[in-house]
């Protein structure tokens, strides 16, 4: 017979209760519906109404060129249908390190047309632009080209977002709401609707003077505005003073950092993207070829570590982006099919998998279904139990 009276549960619901809403608050869970394998970066005044089409043509182009590429026949055959019909999931139009400084009446045409072009449609499930940094420097040139971009946009596409570079200090991401919310009044666009993405590329904004770990105030800096957590590779290496030569995905600098971004983000509805190599394919056949391995082995590294999304720069990167995505969950597929079902069926099998693995094994199943790499029919779950889990 319990022994404690009704009042003990009472006094630990009325210690605990704020630390429910709380955690509750900050931590909702993953965020729900697709997201994109990359992001690709178009500087602002390369970017028009065909371009989506056009680097699709170029990948496919690539993959002509150069053979034998790094896949067999069969995923070869999904890359090219996904080049003809989706060569580009996220776009971001690009007016900062892509496309560096110009004149106010060069920069303003160049939003202006590149807004125009964005309205066109025919355009990726998920795009946005990047703006310079809330850095003095070039604060009023970002604020600026905001301004002019979505007055010219109109109406706000899906999946729109802002990517806001070299952010250092949580003041910048506070900054940055109350920035989202004069553009809202100012455009007429509906209160919250505008969101960013926090580009991590310097060294405050993983570790401050204070000794706290910066990007996770960041997050909670956002009030809900902020969607992603993107790395910068190169920025972030040359901070670390890592020679030019050296800098890389893999680098243990850069394994530190997003080490630090994964768990700030774990929980938060925050997503995370991996950052770029400027190893390009292009040249004659033994360098695409070679830069091909290279991309491969990052991308595959980079979802081995939980970054399911990164940077791509050039058109002939697309063949490896979509070839390794579509290998690394062809080749799990089988067993995350075979150990979920179990589960299911409270079958013994040769895991004994608990409730967080399982969901872990229906996310992996449903970025598959997502990005291409799977049909529905090679998956034995349906996709509403996967998305119940």
């Amino acid at each position: 017979m319990a022994r404690l009276s009704a009042h003990a549960i009472e006094e630990l619901d009325r210690r605990l209760g704020p630390v429910d809403t709380e955690l509750r608050r900050r931590y909702p869970g993953a965020a729900l519906g697709r997201q994109p394998v990359h992001t690709v970066y178009i500087p602002a005044d390369r970017f028009h109404s065909d371009t989506v089409a056009r680097w699709g043509t170029e990948a496919a182009a690539a993959l002509d060129a150069h053979q034998p590429t790094p896949f067999p026949q069969a995923l070869e055959s999904r890359i090219r249908t996904k080049l003809a019909t989706e060569p580009i999931e996220d776009l971001r139009i690009d007016f900062e390190d892509g496309y560096g400084i110009r004149s106010d009446d060069e920069e303003d045409e160049a939003a202006r047309l590149a807004a125009t072009a964005l309205g066109s449609g025919g355009q990726p499930s998920f795009v946005g632009l990047r703006c310079k940094s809330l850095e003095q420097s070039t604060r009023h040139r970002a604020v600026r080209t905001l301004d002019v971009f979505l007055e010219a946009l109109g109406p706000l596409p899906d999946g729109f977002v802002v990517t806001l570079p070299k952010v250092s200090a949580v003041e910048q991401v506070e900054a940055m709401v109350v920035l989202c919310g004069h553009l809202e009044r100012a455009h007429g666009i509906a209160p919250g609707r505008l969101r960013f993405e926090i580009q991590i590329e310097t060294t405050p904004a993983i570790l401050g003077a204070d000794g706290t770990a910066t990007v996770a105030r960041m997050l909670d800096a956002a009030y809900g505005r902020c969607t992603g957590l993107h790395y910068g590779t190169y920025d972030y290496s040359a901070a670390c003073g890592i020679a030019a030569a050296y800098q890389s995905m893999e680098h243990p600098v850069s394994d530190y950092a997003k080490a630090v971004i994964q768990v700030a983000a774990a929980g938060s509805g925050v997503r995370l993207s991996d950052g770029s190599t400027n190893v390009l394919p292009i040249g004659e056949t033994p360098a695409v070829q070679e830069a091909w391995a290279l991309h491969t082995r990052l991308v595959r590294r980079s979802l081995e570590r939980g970054f399911y999304q990164g940077w791509d720069l050039h058109p002939a990167q697309l063949p490896t982006r979509y070839g390794a995505t579509y290998a690394f969950f062809r080749d799990g597929a089988p067993s995350a099919v075979r150990r979920l079902a179990d589960y299911l069926a409270r079958r013994a099998g040769g895991f004994l998998d608990e409730p967080a693995t399982a969901r872990a094994l229906a996310g992996f199943l449903l970025r598959g279904l997502d990005c291409g790499a799977l049909d529905a029919d090679e998956v034995a779950v349906e996709r509403t139990t996967l998305e119940q889990l």
